[in-house]
């Protein structure tokens, strides 16, 4: 095993490498770079494109060096030496090849520098961000997971029962109702849209939680995650209750059951005597993308619905504004992050089920 663990040590090396490479040349081609972002704003470009909805992307394109305005469109009027202050401020006087083996190498002492638009360091605003992502990740992930388990073994045990029918009728229109429309239907119906007004419709606590007990606090926090976390757990924990579902049932019908059966063992003992370890193999596997979405792809759309200021929203605004720094380094975490998750499932793996040797195989 430790040689395992040492070639998968060893191959995320090359894998970190090449996520950040095809990153870091995608962006080279992205039109609207931070230089274009600043010139567009000081010539008022931006308001105009916003109010006209093209987003701005005029700015970003690059054309024939003309004398006024250089390489950059609208730079037009702008004096070049201020334009190669802006470069150089940005890293863009630099070859590219040279600006990755520097921000690798900044990257593997996780010096993430400063961002491009907010007057701070980008690890300093990543920890800001954290509180809202790890809440929505971990409940979501601790809840779907507490409910798929025991639903999925439940509809395994009744397969093709009026109760397994129904649950799946239900599991599949929760599954295909997108998040986004049902959060807002859930602003529309609770949080003061045209019905009830019973919880915040934005943030992850109240203005005086400060002030609040330590109950308080609790009952203030759950009183802002109540929403936003029944939008994700709506369609979170669908696949791991079918994939429950499928597993139990295929192991049951596995010839150790009936020769367990035969030893006169109840169905309690051979159902989490036996099946549970083999049937949650495939459940621990699916537990590393799981995880990854929980903390930052699955809660994007919510945290913009709810007006939560988490890591999702961080990556999208960022992208949007051209903040690169920000965009690699929470790249760069999560790819890390989920390197290291999908390592920790295999060790998982072998604590399950000892038959499992990954010494035996080439990777």
């Amino acid at each position: 095993m430790g040689a395992y663990i040492l070639r998968r040590l060893l191959l995320m090396i090359p894998t970190m490498v090449g996520i950040m490479a095809i990153s870091f040349a995608v962006i080279q081609f992205a039109p609207g770079g931070p230089v274009e972002q600043v010139i567009a704003d000081l010539t008022g470009q931006n308001q105009g494109d916003r109010l006209s909805g093209t987003g701005g992307d005029l700015t970003g394109q690059q054309v024939g060096g003309d004398e006024s305005g250089g390489k950059y469109r609208g730079a037009q009027g702008l004096d070049p030496e201020f334009i190669k202050k802006l470069e150089k401020q940005f890293g863009f006087d630099k070859p590219p090849l040279e600006r990755f083996g520097q921000m690798m190498w900044n990257y593997i002492r996780f010096d993430f520098g400063e961002s491009f638009f907010r007057n701070t360091s980008v690890i300093d605003l990543i920890l800001d961000k954290m509180p809202v992502s790890i809440s929505l990740g971990l409940w979501i992930m601790l809840l779907s997971y507490a409910i798929s388990i025991p639903l999925g073994i439940k509809k395994a045990i009744s397969d093709g029962s009026t109760f397994d029918v129904w649950t799946s009728g239900m599991i599949i229109i929760g599954y295909a109702v997108p998040g986004f429309l049902f959060g807002i239907l859930l602003i529309v119906l609770f949080a003061g849209g045209s019905f009830f007004d019973w919880f915040p419709l934005r943030g992850l606590v109240s203005d005086n939680f400060n002030q609040l007990s330590w109950w308080q606090k609790i009952l203030d926090y759950f009183w802002h995650m109540t929403l936003p976390l029944i939008t994700l757990l709506l369609s979170a924990f669908a696949t791991t209750t079918l994939l429950t579902k499928n597993s139990f049932i295929d192991e049951i019908k596995k010839q150790y059951v009936t020769t367990a059966r035969a030893k006169g063992l109840n169905e309690r003992q051979v159902l989490y005597g036996h099946v549970f370890r083999n049937a949650m193999l495939i459940i621990i596997a699916g537990f590393p993308s799981a995880f990854i979405s929980a903390f930052f792809t699955g809660a994007l759309l919510t945290e913009q619905i709810f007006s939560l200021d988490g890591l999702g929203r961080l990556g999208y605004q960022s992208v949007v504004g051209r903040d690169y720094p920000v965009v690699f380094a929470t790249l760069y975490i999560f790819s890390l992050m989920g390197l290291f998750v999908s390592l920790l499932s295999d060790l998982i793996y072998t604590w399950v089920d000892p038959r499992i040797d990954f010494d035996r195989r080439d990777i």
